[in-house]
């Protein structure tokens, strides 16, 4: 989730060094704002703060480097604060396990192709519609291992699940029949009934799945995503 947006918004824009900064930046945002959370859920406690002030300089530093070499990255900063304040007070609530949490975190992660996009070296129309699958794609990840793990048995999960999963193929196939839509094409729709009957069937004909096997699952069908994205 972290990794893949940067990737795909890199190669279809074309990939620059700034990039690979780019990467590295957000991925140390990231761990700052994991340590924050627990900080936040621990009610403050001491011994969480050691890290998010690690983690934060770190952040600081490379993302100030980066904001040198791409000043326009400021831009930005409207669209992901707001996400970052609502995400750290339902830690701070100890709702960060929330499918609100959840999306605002498959957000903030599918912008970042666009983001990424923007650094390249040639322009990409599709770039908005590649953050949109990204961000679908992810939020119907939260629901399916919520219906393997926390919320298992839970059918008003299940049901939100299934159904997302089938409203995002049955538009996916409507803009590839209308020749618009998201690039991938037919590969896109095929992948999108597989994680529709994936998400339909394994919860109630494997529900003891391992959270290793889930993980695997969804890292597999994330990579083939990836492609479909790349060369679409």
């Amino acid at each position: 989730m972290l990794v893949v947006p940067v990737v795909v918004g890199a190669l279809r824009g074309g990939p620059a060094w700034s990039h690979l900064l780019l990467l590295v930046s957000w991925l140390a945002a990231y761990l700052a704002f994991y340590a924050t959370g627990l900080w936040l859920r621990s009610r403050r406690r001491a011994r969480y703060l050691p890290p998010v002030r690690a983690y934060a300089l770190v952040t600081a530093a490379l993302g100030g480097a980066l904001l040198v070499l791409e000043p326009g990255l400021l831009a930005w900063a409207p669209v992901y604060l707001p996400l970052l304040a609502l995400s750290l007070w339902l830690s701070a609530r100890r709702q960060d396990r929330s499918v609100l949490s959840g999306m605002l975190t498959v957000t903030a992660a599918g912008l970042m192709a666009v983001v990424a996009q923007g650094l390249g070296t040639r322009g990409d129309d599709d770039a908005w519609w590649v953050a949109a699958v990204l961000v679908t794609y992810f939020a119907g990840t939260v629901l399916y291992v919520k219906t393997m793990i926390r919320e298992r048995g839970s059918r008003p999960v299940y049901r939100a699940s299934v159904g997302l999963h089938a409203t995002a193929t049955a538009v996916l196939a409507v803009l590839l029949a209308a020749g618009s839509g998201p690039p991938a094409g037919p590969g896109l729709v095929v992948l999108a009934v597989l994680l529709t009957l994936r998400a339909a069937t394994v919860p109630r004909r494997w529900p003891r799945a391992t959270p290793r096997a889930v993980g695997l699952g969804e890292i597999l069908a994330t990579s083939v995503l990836a492609v479909l994205l790349v060369l679409g």
